[in-house]
């Protein structure tokens, strides 16, 4: 990281000096740095995984023998399908909400360059009471359509630069990090060990199928068209409210973001993945209720041998878990044949020694 280099550097010429001073490192790892995060195909130079712990063995020992060509369960490379859900099993999904959410209320409240209508504002704004209070009785519902709704009629690179503006907000209770780099660098090390070891990695998610892109493509090396996320309509500037059958788009228009067609959550991730990749993942990395189906259709009726693995947010000292969610996440996974994965136990870092909880002393 280039904030331990300078570091050193500094510290080196303290000691030149002779007396030693405190020299302050508090810095989050890049995007630069975490797209530099790679494990070879041996899967020897993984760095933030405690490789004791039974889900790494799970993971490394499932890669080995899949790609093995002399094992009976070798999966040729065109099937080598792994799907990752995002918020919670990559990415900070608890500072203090999904990000999608986070950059929903910044723009239906804060935006002082936009005026969000009443329904769209009086949702934000109890979205938010909820998140403080996390009574359910302050949630309001999906909030997938009004997410939709303060960004339409917005060009692809109006809202890309307004995506990429909002990664650099802090997130809440935790110091030294910004949205754009709330990754989970464990996992980062295994969407790599599975790319390297030829893998065509997917990120199936509930959030918004562009806003992932720019979130995540470069960071992580994974292709724009392999993202699948909750969908928007795709209109041309020009189309006004004709029907897409009944416009052509012409020369002169351009694309711009229209209303929520579909939540991608649950069953529709499946749907998504049928419809979208065509072939049926072996393997499935997820975190919460809402990849159930998504898991479990990796591990079922497979033609080859597949494995889901499943994220605990039982961190309370790095991240900010929830024990009770944890525990029933954990209920869960041994229900279905699921790989729990502990982030306190199996981890030895989450986003990196730089990055403390806001209320730890």
């Amino acid at each position: 990281m280039k904030c331990k280099k300078m570091c050193t550097a500094v510290l080196a010429v303290t000691l030149s000096l002779g007396f030693m001073a405190e020299v302050p490192c508090t810095e989050a790892m890049s995007r630069s740095e975490i797209a530099q995060i790679s494990v070879n195909k041996k899967g020897s130079n993984f760095q933030y995984w405690n490789k004791d712990a039974a889900s790494y063995q799970a993971l490394v020992s499932y890669v080995k023998d899949v790609t093995n060509p002399k094992s009976k369960n070798f999966i040729p490379v065109e099937d080598r399908i792994a799907t990752y859900d995002m918020d919670g099993t990559f990415l900070c999904e608890t500072a203090p909400y999904y990000f999608d959410g986070m950059l929903f209320i910044d723009r239906a409240v804060n935006d002082k360059n936009y005026k969000a209508s009443p329904a769209d504002r009086e949702f934000a704004l109890g979205l938010e009471r909820f998140i403080r209070s996390k009574d359910a009785g302050d949630k309001l519902g999906s909030s997938a359509p009004h997410q939709a709704a303060v960004f339409e009629g917005m060009n692809y690179p109006e809202y890309t630069a307004y995506v990429r503006n909002f990664m650099e907000t802090p997130v809440e209770g935790l110091s030294n990090l910004k949205w754009g780099e709330a990754f989970y660098l464990p996992m980062v090390e295994t969407i790599q060990y599975l790319q390297n070891n030829g893998f065509q990695v997917y990120v199936v998610s509930g959030s918004e199928r562009q806003l992932v892109r720019v979130l995540v493509c470069d960071a992580l090396h994974i292709p724009e068209n392999r993202i699948i996320g909750t969908d928007i309509e795709i209109k041309a500037d020009h189309q006004g409210d004709k029907n897409g059958l009944d416009y052509a788009y012409k020369k002169g228009d351009s694309l711009v973001r229209g209303k929520f067609v579909i939540k991608n959550l649950q069953m529709n991730k499946v749907q998504a993945i049928a419809r979208e990749i065509g072939k049926q993942p072996v393997l499935a990395f997820g975190n919460s209720s809402g990849d159930t189906s998504m898991l479990n259709y990796t591990v079922n009726n497979n033609k080859y041998k597949s494995a889901a693995f499943f994220l605990l947010c039982d961190d309370l000292e790095r991240e900010l878990g929830d024990t009770k969610k944890a525990e029933k996440c954990r209920k869960l996974a041994n229900e279905n044949g699921w790989v729990p994965v502990s982030m306190r136990d199996d981890f030895k870092t989450i986003y990196g020694k730089d990055v403390t909880r806001n209320d730890k002393k």
